[in-house]
């Protein structure tokens, strides 16, 4: 499990295919050194296991279906991406609970400055904007943010602040842009439940 709260960027050094997938080596300054093989960690929101490190960077494989279904099977060397170690009891829950499970893959429409803040708009696979609500919980490349509007045409606008954009892959944002997404775990449990409640049962 994860909070959304970025640590740290990264960038990918190499992507070596495997058996299984693509072993991507990550180069982070400091970020390495905090890992161990065997931990979990979000690169672009998604929850890949760290299978060797050093002080300077980890390795972590990709499998086929993960690549297929999230942006990782587009990373190149040189790509940037956000980091996040798993969550402890110890943690603060400075965004919300995020598992790493990327749902679909947004493009994003426009990315503009308003006042202080940016204003993100981004169009969603239909299967995640139905988990959607205004004020609700999103992940965007494993970012928590807050969603200010739900759109027709399965559109959201985000409100992004300097500090978030500055310090994670926010900054590299245009339209066009592919992105993971991932919807609050909250609205699954919620709308799995509704769907398996029969019309006048109780309980």
């Amino acid at each position: 499990m994860f909070t959304g709260i970025i640590e740290t960027t990264g960038i990918v050094t190499s992507g070596r295919r495997t058996a299984s997938g693509t072993a991507f080596t990550i180069k982070a300054a400091g970020f390495p050194a905090l890992l161990q093989p065997g931990d979990s960690v979000a690169v672009n929101g998604v929850c890949l296991t760290v299978e060797r490190c050093d002080a300077n960077a980890f390795t972590a494989t990709a499998v086929g279906e993960t690549l297929s279904l999230t942006t990782l099977g587009k990373m190149r060397s040189g790509s940037k991406v956000n980091l996040e170690r798993a969550a402890t009891p110890e943690t603060a829950l400075g965004g919300h609970i995020v598992q790493g499970h990327v749902d679909g893959i947004g493009r994003i429409k426009s990315f503009e400055k308003t006042g202080a803040d940016w204003l993100l708009t981004i169009e969603l696979p239909k299967e995640v904007y139905e988990y959607v609500v205004p004020k609700g919980s999103v992940a965007v490349d494993g970012i928590s943010l807050t969603v200010a509007r739900v759109k027709p045409g399965y559109q959201i606008t985000i409100t992004v602040v300097p500090f978030t954009r500055e310090r994670t892959l926010a900054d590299s944002y245009r339209p066009g842009i592919e992105v993971n997404v991932e919807a609050d775990i909250v609205g699954k449990y919620v709308k799995q439940y509704l769907s398996q409640m029969r019309p006048g049962s109780a309980g």
